[in-house]
């Protein structure tokens, strides 16, 4: 099954009740963790505003990191909440190229949720389709969903400190991030021993939009991540790093997420942090 929906494939199934799909808008960034006024001020008609610091996250820590997951209970709270019933279609989209969206997208999946998918381009694809937007808030009705996490792969701090040796660890932060250039927001600078990086925003052309399967086939092949080892992934605090296993999913290549990511690598001063370029 697709993990990704166009604009105009989102907008035909909205208009056929017996296809359409919970809408979920997961509008956030570093810049600006709080999406909601942005979503009020312009929305996919009947998509339900997700929160990703809350709805997605689990209370952060130094030990465990800035966005834990969260647990079943509470995750399968969150799902009643915007309206998902078992069993029902779910589309997350955001205005970051789904760099937050692929949070939800993973959880989802994560959970047992069988047909969630990304809207490719998020809301700037809905608007050059013609889409219309709503303004304000959406209050669905409750649904029954049950999270039953434990469907996708995810490793711990010793798993990514030991996946260099067999496989391949890709951090998805911006360059200078993994170089250790600047840190703008963790406690360290730099990088896991033997990671490579793979920033999120390589994944995506001009518009936004994720590249051809065979794109990033080729751009994860170059980095080693052709699906002969193990492959993990991580970022900054575990959102953008969903992304890029989403990515290499398009490209055919399964990959577990590090959840704790950098955020909880850093504060553990146990833990050895490398800077500059990637491994030879």
């Amino acid at each position: 099954m697709s993990i990704l929906i166009t604009a105009e494939e989102l907008a035909e199934r909205l208009a056929d009740e017996a296809s359409r799909p919970v809408v979920l808008d997961v509008r956030w960034s570093l810049a600006a963790p709080d999406g909601r006024p942005a979503y009020r001020a312009g929305h996919v008609p009947g998509a339900v505003f997700v929160d990703l610091e809350t709805e997605l996250t689990a209370p952060p820590s130094p030990a465990a990191g800035r966005h834990p997951l969260p647990d079943e209970a509470a995750f399968t709270a969150a799902m009643r909440r915007w309206g998902l019933r078992d069993g029902e279609p779910v589309v997350v989209m955001d205005d970051l190229g789904n760099q937050s969206a692929a949070r939800a997208w993973w959880l989802l999946r994560h959970a047992g949720v069988a047909d969630v998918r990304m809207l490719d381009g998020g809301l700037a694809a809905w608007r050059a389709a013609g889409g219309a937007l709503e303004t304000g808030d959406v209050e669905p009705e409750p649904g029954d969903a049950t999270a039953h996490v434990g469907a996708m792969p995810v490793i711990d701090a010793d798993g990514a400190a030991a996946l260099p040796e067999h496989g391949v660890l890709l951090d998805a932060r911006a360059a200078e991030r993994y170089r250790g250039a600047v840190e703008p927001i963790d406690p360290a600078a730099g990088h896991i021993p033997g990671a490579r990086s793979a920033p999120s925003a390589g994944n995506l052309d001009a518009d936004g939009r994720f590249l051809p399967p065979e794109a990033l086939r080729e751009r994860f092949a170059a980095l080693g991540a052709d699906g002969e080892r193990p492959v993990a992934v991580y970022c900054g605090s575990g959102v953008t790093a969903s992304h890029g296993v989403a990515a290499l999913a398009l490209a055919g290549v399964a990959a577990a997420l590090y959840p704790g990511s950098w955020s909880q690598w850093s504060n553990d001063p146990a833990r050895p942090v490398a800077t500059g370029e990637e491994p030879a």
